[in-house]
This record gives structure tokens, C-alpha cells and sequence, in this order.
């Protein structure tokens, strides 16, 4: 079980090492026409530069699109605006992330849904691991996040390059907490596959009593998991 528990440790470090990176001060301090008002929130002005003929989808040094940098800012309406003119609501930065995704990682519900109003894919394979905006969300214990997902028909049990699903990062990347114990009962409640195990052939529920998360495997026992 100590190996077992190393290597969760391990990911788990690997997991924040290659984490999505937003524009820093010095990249905010150098941004010019859209993604400097982007990172502004200046939706009239987006719209100004857009009818002048600046491109929506132009890049930063990481590959950002001005749309990245809104959904990383939080600025809803700058990113409403730049949907609304034509930016693509599926551009991949460097690190292979989608403003769904950022928007999971933030906990930000609204931009998550101006997101998927635009079009957004909620199913998209995103970030270094191919997972998904759903077992990014998992990972953290957005319950409102996986709700919404859920219900834009994120794929519920694809496995990322870790091996995990949503479900399993709930439980080996979570603390066992309510917001993680309330993420795992909204995938097993919309029909997540319990009872597929990880590389090492641990079931969910196996992971569950191997942490000590009683709620957790209380849940899954209730829904079949062996």
C-alpha cells in the first residue's frame, strides 16, 4: 500500500508541476490590442479592435489566444464578446488547454458556461495527461463544475494518461471532503462506470477504503462497486 500511496503522491506533484500556466505580471505588463484588453476585461474595446481588423485568435508566446487570457482573468463579458466576433472556442494553448478546462480549474461556473454557450466542447481532450475538462474538475472537488459538465454530456469515464477517470482522481488526488465526497456521488449518480480500476487493477472503491474515505466507499458500495 506504501507504494501504491508513493506513486499517488508522485502524480499528484507531477499533476501541479504541469499545471496551466495564466499570463504573469510581466506577460500582462507586454500584452498589446487584444490580449491586452483581454486581460482588461474591455469588452467594448475587443469590439473596436475586431471591426479595425484585428484577428481573434492571435497568439501570445504560450499560445494563448486573447480568449485564453479572458477565461484565465475571470473576465466573462470580454470573453462573451470575443465568442460572439469569432474567436474559436476550442484554440489549444501551449500546454494543450481550453478555456473549459481553465474555466473547471478555476472553479468558475459562469465563464464555464459562457464557454459552453459559445460553443465550447465539453468533451474535448485537453492538457499534457489527454484528460478532460470533467476529470479536471474531479481533481479538485468542483462539484458545481462536474454538475455542469455533466449535464454539456462530458464523456463520464474516459481515462487520461495517468490512467484515471474522473472518478478515480476524486478519490486519489482528493482529500475525502465534501466537495470531493460530492463530486464522486454526481459522476456515480449520472452513471460513471464504478468499477473501472486503475494501471494497477484498484477499483474505485479499493482506492476509496485504501484512503480511508468511508462516505466515499459508502457511496460506491451502494452503486455496485466491488
Amino acid at each position: 500500500m506504501r507504494s501504491a500511496f508513493a506513486l499517488i503522491f508522485a502524480l499528484a506533484l507531477l499533476s501541479a508541476a504541469r499545471a496551466q500556466i495564466p499570463p504573469g505580471p510581466a506577460e500582462l505588463r507586454s500584452y498589446v490590442g487584444l490580449h491586452a484588453a483581454a486581460a482588461k476585461g474591455d469588452a467594448a474595446g475587443i469590439e473596436r479592435l475586431i471591426a479595425a481588423g484585428a484577428k481573434p485568435d492571435t497568439r501570445d508566446p504560450h499560445d494563448r489566444t486573447p480568449l485564453h487570457v479572458a477565461a484565465h482573468l475571470r473576465h466573462h463579458a470580454a470573453a462573451r464578446t470575443l465568442l460572439r466576433l469569432g474567436a474559436n472556442p476550442n484554440a489549444l494553448d501551449a500546454q494543450r488547454y481550453d478555456i473549459v478546462t481553465i474555466a473547471a480549474v478555476n472553479d468558475d461556473v459562469a465563464m464555464l458556461k459562457v464557454a459552453l454557450d459559445g460553443g465550447a466542447n465539453a468533451g474535448a481532450i485537453t492538457s499534457p495527461y489527454d484528460g478532460t475538462a470533467l476529470i479536471a474538475a474531479a481533481h479538485l472537488g468542483h462539484a458545481e463544475v462536474v454538475r455542469v459538465l455533466i449535464a454539456a454530456k462530458a464523456p463520464l469515464d474516459h481515462v487520461n494518461n495517468l490512467g484515471w477517470t474522473a472518478l478515480i482522481e476524486s478519490i486519489v488526488l482528493g482529500n475525502g471532503g465534501k466537495n470531493h465526497t460530492d463530486t464522486l456521488a454526481a459522476l456515480v449518480a449520472a452513471g460513471a462506470n464504478v468499477n473501472l480500476a486503475d494501471r494497477q487493477g484498484v477499483t474505485p472503491l479499493g482506492l476509496a477504503r485504501q484512503r480511508g474515505f468511508g462516505e466515499m466507499a459508502r457511496i460506491l458500495e451502494a452503486a455496485g462497486g466491488k
